[in-house]
This record gives structure tokens, C-alpha cells and sequence, in this order.
């Protein structure tokens, strides 16, 4: 939209406009670009998963509560609603995270945040639940708070959900990209959760274009236009 703006602009330089246009799409396609931008909104310290063959990486407290944030839907081939891609490797992560807790005989339970963003025919906890379920979470350690549209909204309902319980650890799961924008998040609701990250997004470098080099640099985007909200919304006093 912004080069279609700019063109009708400046109606001279159109061939130039155009020649930019495909160059910076090719750049993000083929990777070049996409790389930096995913640097940009995947900082070193969350760039490395979660590791299940280290599990006492994670810090397991006597009382510890495991936030698993929402990451969208999606309907599969036979029409049902589904977590998408890099919602999977929360979950897991999220259930990996639960057996620890179980073998240290610590009390834990499982928080999943997420609304219906995308309007489908369930809330993104709701779709959720049934995998935690088939991965050895039981119900009675499964929250599912199912109201939330933003991340923003993630932190403020999981503070309520913890209350005033200052004695809880909390480990947030998420993906690479979104950690940073959720860490600033979940501290503005006074919670300094302990980072465990589910996936690493990373593009693949090549003259061809790929469809998923461009998934990945949409999503890079999101985040930094995410964080960059995040820090003038505060400035405006609206966060």
C-alpha cells in the first residue's frame, strides 16, 4: 500500500517505484532481508528453545505457574479448527515444563491465554485445552483464560489470574518473536516471569523466492511494530 501510495505520488517515477518495489520483495523472499528483521525482533537472549533433554534449565518452585500464550487458529484440510504451526511447540513445551514440576513434587498449574482474535468458532484456549489434556495435564491444573484479544490483554488477565499469590513462579511460554514484546507486557502488570522460549523462527537464504521467507518477515513486522507501540503508548501514558 505504501508503494502503490507513493507511485500515485509521484506519478514520474513510477518505473522506479516499481523497480524497488520488486527489489525489496525479492529481498524479503529470498530471505536477505527477512534474515535481519527476524535478528531485529528475535534478540540473542531468546533465540535458543527451550532444550526437553536439559530440563532443569527451567526454574521449579514449590508453587509455579506455567503461561502458555495464544498464538492464532487455523482450519485444517477436514474443515476443524486447529492451533497454528507455532502454537504446537508451546504446548509441548508448555506439558514438558508440567512433568518436570510433577517429578519435583512441586504444585504447579498450567495457564493458557488467548481469545477469539479471529472471530472462528472458538476462543484460542478453548481450541488448546484438548492437547494439554492428551499431553498429561489433568484438568484440575488447567486454566484456560479465554478473553484475551492482544498481548497486552494476555499479561493484564494472567496478573488477575495470579492475584496476589507473590510466592508463584511464572514461566511464560512462547515463540521467539513475540518473547520480547510479551516480557514488556507482563512487566508492566508487575510479573517478572521467568522466559522459556518454544521456537525459533529462521529463514532460508537463496536466489528463489520462498512463500515462507515472507510468512516469517509479515510476522518480524508485527513484533516490531508490536514493541515499538508498546514503548510510545507508555510516553502517551496510555500503558
Amino acid at each position: 500500500m505504501l508503494f502503490l501510495a507513493l507511485s500515485m505520488i509521484w506519478r514520474r517515477g513510477r518505473r522506479k517505484v516499481a523497480v524497488c518495489t520488486l527489489g525489496i520483495f525479492w529481498l524479503l523472499s529470498s530471505g536477505w532481508l527477512t534474515i535481519a528483521l527476524l535478528d531485529l525482533a528475535q534478540p540473542a537472549i531468546y533465540r535458543i528453545p527451550y532444550d526437553y533433554t536439559k530440563p532443569g534449565l527451567a526454574k521449579i518452585d514449590s508453587q509455579t505457574a506455567i503461561v502458555v500464550l495464544g498464538g492464532g487458529t487455523e482450519h485444517d484440510g477436514d474443515g476443524r479448527l486447529v492451533p497454528k504451526h507455532d502454537v504446537y511447540a508451546r504446548l509441548t513445551a508448555a506439558a514438558a515444563l508440567y512433568a518436570q514440576c510433577t517429578r519435583e513434587a512441586a504444585r504447579c498449574r498450567v495457564i493458557v491465554s488467548g481469545g477469539n482474535p479471529q472471530h472462528h468458532e472458538a476462543t484460542e484456549a478453548d481450541t488448546y485445552a484438548p492437547y494439554l489434556l492428551r499431553l498429561r495435564v489433568p484438568p484440575s491444573d488447567l486454566v484456560l483464560e479465554n478473553s484475551s484479544l492482544t498481548t497486552w490483554q494476555n499479561a493484564r488477565n494472567v496478573a488477575r489470574v495470579i492475584g496476589g499469590r507473590h510466592d508463584e513462579t511464572v514461566l511464560l511460554v512462547t515463540s521467539a518473536y513475540h518473547m520480547r514484546r510479551a516480557m514488556l507486557d507482563f512487566r508492566r502488570f508487575g510479573l517478572d516471569p521467568v522466559p522459556v522460549v518454544s521456537s525459533v523462527r529462521r529463514a532460508r537464504t537463496g536466489w528463489l523466492p520462498r512463500l515462507d521467507n515472507l510468512g516469517a518477515a509479515e510476522i518480524a513486522l508485527h513484533e516490531l511494530i508490536g514493541t515499538a507501540q508498546f514503548y510510545v503508548y507508555r510516553m502517551l501514558g496510555w500503558f
